[in-house]
């Protein structure tokens, strides 16, 4: 097979029935969540059906998050996540100068995909942060706000509750920021669907 039509297994059916579940119902927390930043009379969803969506989703992603981080552990998943403290900084920077420049100049990528890396060093320090520092954020102050006794009362003069409130707002307006990037980066390449039917049947075309 020439290196034009190799195809990696990137996505098990484990990891693809995750990615969906998830791509939905982030979708549903932003709308939602947004409908309720309206307040109860300005709100373009009834408040009330949208708090309920909005908690019951949270709910289902939770639980699809320990599918994620399950996954990854049981799997050989996890070792793409693994970062290399030695000289990342400075492959962080070939690869944003490879976006910023060089992809508009036909440059090669700097960090082709292989059996043994799946992200470049950008998608994996986002990848990271976003999977294992905002999302589990996200899910415990979202909780705390479900279950708002368990806040502490005040935070030095203010609310815990507002705090925790705000906190759990910019947390998911941050995710709602890196999937639209997400999905830019995803449209990137000589055929914009491949990335998109990967994530479906699971094969990568490796260019």
């Amino acid at each position: 097979m020439n290196s034009e039509n190799t195809k990696l297994y990137f996505y098990p059916l484990w990891l693809r029935i995750w990615h969906g579940i998830n791509a939905v119902g982030i979708i549903i927390l932003i709308i939602t969540g947004i409908s309720m930043q309206w307040g109860v009379e300005s709100s373009f969803i009834e408040f009330q059906l949208a708090v309920n969506t909005h908690n019951i989703s949270g709910v289902v992603l939770t639980l699809n998050y320990l599918l994620f981080f399950i996954g990854n552990f049981a799997t050989k998943n996890i070792s793409f996540y693994l970062i290399k403290p030695k000289g990342f900084s400075k492959r962080l920077m070939k690869q944003a100068h490879y976006y910023a420049f060089g992809m508009f100049k036909g440059a090669p990528h700097p960090f082709p995909l292989s059996e043994k890396r799946k992200f470049n060093p950008l998608q994996k320090l986002s990848y990271v942060v976003v999977m294992y520092l905002f999302v589990p954020f996200v899910i415990i102050s979202g909780f705390a706000l479900l279950f708002p006794e368990i806040i502490i009362d005040r935070i030095y003069s203010c609310s815990g509750v507002l705090i925790t409130a705000v906190a759990h707002s910019a947390a998911g307006f941050l995710i709602s920021i890196f999937l639209i990037i997400h999905l830019y980066v995803a449209s990137i390449g000589k055929n914009p669907a491949e990335n998109f039917k990967s994530i479906i049947n699971g094969w990568h075309n490796i260019h």
